[in-house]
């Protein structure tokens, strides 16, 4: 059953660029009130100032800022409807050669900040018998050399989420995850223009899993979501298909295939890796860098904005 998102408080993490902006755009262009959460304080206020909607400077992995982004949401809205656990990141290189430390940063941001989002929102989630959308990745069941943390994260987000399904569903609440393959965003742009040889992987990939989907298209599905509450988002659709044959994606046949590939571009892929000298693509590397700006007070919140 489709539901309309029009007067419906949606809170976005990762929302200052890419698939969190547009997914915030479109649902508030469909009449919801956005929360904006995020590392880059100047983008979040511009585009809130676009869609008339709040922002935080938010850390998922610090729960003291997730809880003021979610407490000033309410402070602003009084209510969560739906949140799209969207925040993420991918590191450089393998876990022999890689910085150890970007490894598991991706892991943090993209596994436990889904933890602390879904800890936070779930109590006002459960009074509106809201929706929550958890982005995993294509990666939570096809793995690649090299992206290693980044999938292990992925895969641990979709139990994550099948798990939470099941604690929250006698309260009415929604629960899906979102399972894109490569997004025409700055975080895969950043990977293409660091790393020669992860262009050389994807024209080698079958469709879908080596085509680029529009992040246009990609938050289209992604609303469709919200107003559907659906159980899983595949993106592009063809990515059910790998879903669906992921024992074969995963069993030693089909592993084989990727070692033969593996001897020759994971050493090439290590190298281009240590000539970047960072962890991280210079999009990532950059938001992560400052600290994160204290959150306005949610009086301050309710103050100005709880007329939207």
């Amino acid at each position: 059953m489709k539901r309309s998102l029009s007067g419906r408080v949606v809170l976005v993490t990762g929302a200052a660029r890419g698939i969190g902006e547009h997914t915030a755009r479109l649902a508030a262009a469909r009449g919801a009130r956005l929360s904006l959460a995020g590392l880059e304080p100047d983008r979040l206020a511009t585009l809130a100032g676009e869609l008339g909607a709040v922002w935080f400077a938010c850390d998922v992995t610090d729960q003291a800022s997730m809880d003021a982004a979610v407490e000033g949401t309410i402070a602003a809205y009084g209510r969560i409807d739906a949140v799209v656990a969207n925040a993420g990141v991918a590191s450089r290189g393998t876990v022999a050669t890689g910085d150890v430390e970007a490894l598991v940063r991706t892991v943090e941001v993209n596994l436990v900040g889904v933890m602390r989002t879904a800890a936070a929102c779930l109590p006002h989630l459960i009074t509106t018998k809201g929706y929550l959308l958890i982005v995993a990745s294509a990666a939570s069941f096809a793995a690649l050399p090299g992206m290693a943390p980044y999938c292990a994260s992925k895969a641990g987000v979709e139990h994550f989420a099948n798990a939470v399904r099941l604690e929250v569903a006698h309260h009415g609440v929604r629960v899906g995850t979102a399972h894109p393959s490569w997004i025409d965003t700055d975080l895969v742009r950043d990977a293409k223009d660091d790393l020669p040889s992860f262009r050389e992987t994807l024209h080698r990939l079958p469709p879908p899993l080596g085509s680029t989907t529009s992040v246009e298209r990609c938050a289209e599905l992604f609303v469709d979501a919200l107003e559907r509450r659906r159980r899983k988002v595949f993106v592009p659709r063809g990515v059910a298909l790998v879903y669906w044959l992921r024992t074969l994606v995963n069993s030693r046949p089909a592993e084989l295939l990727v070692e033969r590939q593996a001897r020759r571009s994971v050493p090439v892929m290590e190298a281009q890796v240590r000539s970047l000298g960072r962890g991280f693509g210079t999009t990532t590397a950059a938001a992560l860098r400052p600290p994160v700006e204290e959150p306005p007070s949610a009086g301050f919140i309710a103050d100005r904005y709880h007329h939207r």
